[in-house]
């Protein structure tokens, strides 16, 4: 298997992304995916900075995609899809269908966001281009079963392993609207949170985390202990997703469990520190997305003993 490194899905200021970036250079991830896929104000990396970007990280010997936006709303953020989808150099993560569309007949990969639930739009993307789909977040290791035992030739499979798990795109402002501001003076709130906005329920529950137009889970997806099933099921790729902090920490974990030189548990471990809220595994084993069956069936084995 290959390790992906997913968009940065927050605002970060732009010599903090550079800096990231060229952390990532000299990384042990195998393939990097640039580009904003939230929102069109995010302008501080324009399609030329992304470029040039990407034109380092290719040097570095990282296979580079170029990463579109899941909702598209005006006619500007349409002409610069169409940029990207053809650029002519770099593979491109189609995460809407209007890019899917835009890369007919070229190869491409599907993004989370487009939904994949069964293998006649698996094959349908196939005969368009489609050379590698990332699985649905809320999808389970069965549906992937079904899916891989159906999977068209040629095509690879990548599976979101870590980080928040992006769950809603609407055409409002979350965060703008926390501020009481409308979307578009928005005054790039965004900014302010690098790793999104935490909600709290009324009991303190954090459950749900904002991040522009887009929702994600407050608790870190994390499956880092499934990796064996995954190599079973005939994954190809495990994508990690981009945190302000200890990413490359993140990276050099999952590494080294899937090169042998570490243990899963041990792994599994040192994450748990690097987590704001926690982790969460329940969509990949069917249950509800905030469930963490690994942990506690880990937790039982270890009670278990000490009786």
């Amino acid at each position: 298997m290959k390790l992906s490194l997913g968009p940065i899905l927050y605002y970060w200021p732009k010599q903090q992304l550079l800096d990231f970036y060229a952390g990532v250079a000299e990384s042990p991830v195998d393939i990097v995916y640039l580009g904003e896929t939230i929102c069109s104000k995010r302008t501080l990396m324009r399609t030329e900075d992304w470029l040039q970007l990407a034109d380092k990280l290719a040097d570095a010997g990282k296979q580079v995609v170029l990463s579109t936006l899941a909702l598209l709303e005006a006619d500007s953020e349409l002409k610069r899809l169409r940029r990207i989808c053809s650029n002519g150099k770099y593979p491109v993560e189609a995460n809407d269908m209007g890019a899917v569309q835009l890369m007919q007949g070229k190869h491409f990969v599907s993004g989370h966001s487009v939904n994949v639930y069964n293998d006649r739009t698996l094959a349908l993307l196939a005969r368009q281009g489609l050379k590698r789909w990332v699985l649905p977040v809320e999808l389970s290791h069965k549906t992937l079963a079904d899916l891989q035992a159906k999977r068209p030739d040629g095509v690879e499979t990548e599976v979101f392993a870590y980080g928040r798990l992006p769950l809603a795109y609407s055409a409002r402002c979350f965060t703008a609207r926390a501020h009481n501001l409308p979307k578009d003076d928005c005054q790039y709130r965004c900014l302010d949170y690098p790793d999104g906005l935490q909600l709290k329920a009324q009991d303190d529950t954090r459950f749900l985390a904002l991040n522009g137009i887009q929702t994600q889970s407050a608790h870190t997806f994390n499956l880092l202990p499934e990796l064996e099933q995954m190599r079973t099921l005939g994954v190809d790729v495990v994508r990690i997703s981009p945190q302000s902090h200890r990413t490359g920490k993140v990276i050099e974990i999952f590494s080294k469990v899937m090169g042998g030189e570490l243990e899963s548990a041990a792994g599994d471990t040192l994450l748990e520190k690097m987590m704001q809220t926690g982790s969460c595994d329940g969509y990949w084993h069917g249950d509800a997305g905030m469930a963490q069956r690994a942990r506690t069936a880990a937790e039982q084995i270890f009670q278990g003993t000490k009786k």
